[in-house]
C-alpha cells in the first residue's frame, strides 16, 4: 500500500511541475558520462531551473492528468526534464547549449505555457532572447527619447544662460 501512495505522490509532483512551470524540455540523456551530467544540472542550477530523471510510467499518467497527452508519444527510453519555472527561454537555451557540445543530449520535445512543442521549436525558443535582455531591450528603447529631450531642454538653457551672459557682459562694458 505505501509503494502504491508514494506513486502517487510522484505522479502529483510531476503534474504540478507541468501545471506551474512556464516551459518543460524532454531530452533523452543516454550516452553522457556523470561529468557532463553534473556539468548539466550545475548550469540548470544556476538558473533555477528544476532538472529530473522520472520513470516514464510515472510521466504517462502525469502528462495524461496535466492534459498534455501529446507528449505520450516522447516518453521512451531514459528521459529526464528540465521544468522552467521562472522562464520559458531558460531551460530550452542551457539544453540546446548543452547538446550542440555534447552529441548524445538529444531533444525530445518540449511544453510552453501548457501547449506541446516539437524539436524544432524548442530549438526556435533558445534563440528567442530572455525576459531580462527583453526588459533591457525596452528601458534602452523608452530612455532613448528621454536622453535626447533632456539634452534639448539642456540645450535650450544652455543657450539662454550664454545669451543672459553676454547681456550682462554688455552692460558691464557700458557702463
Amino acid at each position: 500500500m505505501a509503494k502504491i501512495d508514494e506513486k502517487k505522490q510522484i505522479v502529483e509532483e510531476i503534474k504540478n511541475k507541468f501545471q506551474e512551470a512556464q516551459s518543460a524540455v524532454l531530452v533523452d540523456y543516454r550516452g553522457l558520462n556523470v561529468e557532463e551530467v553534473t556539468e548539466l544540472r550545475a548550469k540548470f542550477r544556476t538558473e533555477g531551473i528544476d532538472y529530473k530523471v522520472y520513470k516514464n510510467t510515472m510521466m504517462r499518467f502525469a502528462v495524461k492528468e496535466a492534459g498534455l497527452e501529446d507528449l505520450l508519444e516522447h516518453l521512451v527510453g531514459p528521459t529526464a526534464v528540465a521544468f522552467g519555472m521562472e522562464e520559458p527561454v531558460g531551460a530550452a537555451k542551457i539544453i540546446n547549449e548543452f547538446s550542440k557540445k555534447h552529441k548524445n543530449l538529444e531533444i525530445k520535445a518540449g511544453m510552453v505555457d501548457g501547449k506541446v512543442i516539437n524539436i524544432e521549436e524548442v530549438k526556435n525558443l533558445a534563440n528567442l532572447p530572455s525576459r531580462e535582455e527583453l526588459v533591457a531591450k525596452v528601458l534602452g528603447g523608452l530612455n532613448g527619447p528621454i536622453v535626447g529631450f533632456a539634452n534639448v531642454l539642456q540645450g535650450n538653457i544652455r543657450g539662454l544662460a550664454i545669451a543672459l551672459n553676454a547681456i550682462r557682459e554688455q552692460k558691464e562694458a557700458q557702463a
